[in-house]
């Protein structure tokens, strides 16, 4: 399975030539070309995590493509008959299996309505939470998605998150509220944290891509 990220919250993963989109929100330019697409998955509704552009274009060239997300995303996107997940939820998308955890976006004020948000574990390997810091309880983690810049992140909080997950690697996600040396700062913090488990920080910029 190959991972691909691309600026802020958006992953792609490419298992046996078809495609997974997780995300496509308002900072990221578009994605071009993608083959075989199966499904999106939209963690929670804020734009910097979804767009109607986005969700036009992939639809455009994949017309049944099923999108999934939790019922904050179900109405926020109300055209798109957006799936409703929940955490416990499983979905099979051949070759994929997903798993949904979490159901809260994490605080960012108290005068700030906390929407639902969902992280998804695919193929019982990697993991992204969306904006929490839900753990996938049970789970092996071989690569973690995890938050380094976010209104509502605390880059300690953010460190116990990938200590709670001990993965084998790890890779700074949520990033485009970053300066580049606020992000080697975070990534800093995140890679003494993976390691405290025998894990590796991989530092992916968009475009960049790893095998797992």
């Amino acid at each position: 399975m190959r991972l691909t990220k691309f600026e802020h919250a958006t992953l792609t993963l490419i298992e046996q030539g078809s495609t997974l989109v997780i995300d496509p929100g308002t900072f990221t330019a578009p994605l071009g070309d993608l083959d075989g697409v199966v499904g999106i998955v939209i963690t929670h509704e804020h734009p910097d995590h979804w767009t109607p552009d986005h969700l036009d274009r992939i639809r455009k060239a994949y017309q049944a493509v099923p999108i999934y997300g939790p019922e904050g995303v179900v109405n926020a996107a109300a055209g798109y008959d957006v799936i409703a997940v929940h955490p416990g939820d499983t979905v099979d998308l051949d070759p994929f299996h997903l798993e949904f955890f979490g159901g809260k976006h994490a605080v960012i004020h108290e005068t700030i309505p906390v929407v639902d948000n969902v992280g998804v574990l695919v193929n019982g390997e990697f993991y992204y939470p969306g904006d929490s810091y839900a753990v996938p309880k049970g789970a092996d983690v071989r690569l973690l998605a995890a938050p380094v810049g976010a209104p509502w992140l605390k880059i300690g909080e953010a460190m116990d998150f990938v200590l709670a997950v001990a993965p084998r690697q790890a890779f700074g996600t949520h990033d485009m509220t970053l300066s580049r040396a606020g992000q080697e700062m975070g990534r800093a913090r995140l890679k003494w944290a993976v390691e405290q488990g025998g894990g590796e920080l991989l530092a992916l910029d968009p475009g960049d891509s790893t095998d797992l």
